[in-house]
């Protein structure tokens, strides 16, 4: 068995957002309490984080702080790279630096935004990092072959990983017929629903469950919530059978 630790499952304002008074922001149900999307992915004694955003340390800390092997980055935007600084303790184990697999863009946005990392003469007891510049082929990290899922966040080209039977996409508003061929016959999907309302890069529940019903996993759970999506004991039973809602440090098997 696979099993998938959902670190974060909200949007880039987290929930409750700041200043904000609706009633999902409001709610005192942990269920509605999101931080910025990000998970673990553990295969066999390996560990990959997919997205490293902003409330890393804290999540992290809250999963019991496990090992971890490499990250897996899907673009980016500040909400999901936004904590790569708080990986040094991890990067202190890795001779080289600590693994990140990303696109070019992606490689060259984090080293733009932190710079001191890549220097030739480092700052003592600065992070350090290995990157893997990725395309669309498979690739290997710790002998577990990695299938990119190309999306499109609005105008963006950004990727989902598949791992076996376990598919994970965040940030998308379309998804290609070719990246749908790569995700036949998954098991487990983990797809992005922003809200119920229309949104100009990410996918609402609607779309979500379109997307969900050509890809026919057995099972699968949203995540990258905004506020707006409303409580989760209201939306969780309006949702089709096999369809979830994720949340915070929400640990599931998979099956391989």
């Amino acid at each position: 068995m696979m099993r998938l630790r959902f670190l974060g499952t909200g949007t880039s304002t987290g929930v409750p957002q700041i200043g904000c008074t609706c009633p999902t922001c409001i709610s005192t149900d942990l269920h509605d309490k999101r931080l910025r999307a990000s998970a673990i992915i553990s295969v066999g004694d390996k560990n990959l984080l997919i997205d490293c955003g902003p409330d890393f340390r804290q999540q992290i800390i809250n999963a019991g702080a496990p090992s971890l092997d490499a990250a897996l980055l899907t673009h980016s935007h500040y909400d999901h790279v936004g904590g790569i600084d708080d990986l040094r303790p991890y990067c202190y184990a890795k001779e080289n630096g600590f693994p990140l697999y990303c696109r070019h863009d992606v490689a060259e946005d984090i080293r733009n935004r932190v710079p001191y990392c890549f220097r030739k003469h480092l700052y003592p007891g600065v992070p350090t990092f290995d990157i893997t510049e990725i395309d669309d082929s498979p690739f290997t990290v710790e002998g577990i072959e990695i299938i990119p899922l190309p999306v499109m966040h609005y105008k963006l080209p950004i990727v989902g990983f598949r791992i076996k039977n376990f598919a994970y996409i965040t940030d998308a508003k379309t998804i290609p017929d070719s990246t749908f061929d790569r995700l036949h016959g998954i098991d487990t999907l983990v797809i992005n629903a922003l809200r119920k309302k229309e949104h100009l890069s990410h996918m609402t529940v609607d779309e979500a469950i379109e997307a969900i019903n050509r890809i026919e996993p057995r099972v699968t759970y949203l995540t990258h919530f905004a506020d707006a999506i409303g409580k989760q004991t209201e939306v969780e039973p309006t949702l089709p059978p096999g369809i979830h809602m994720a949340y915070d440090n929400l640990s599931i098997e998979i099956p391989e």
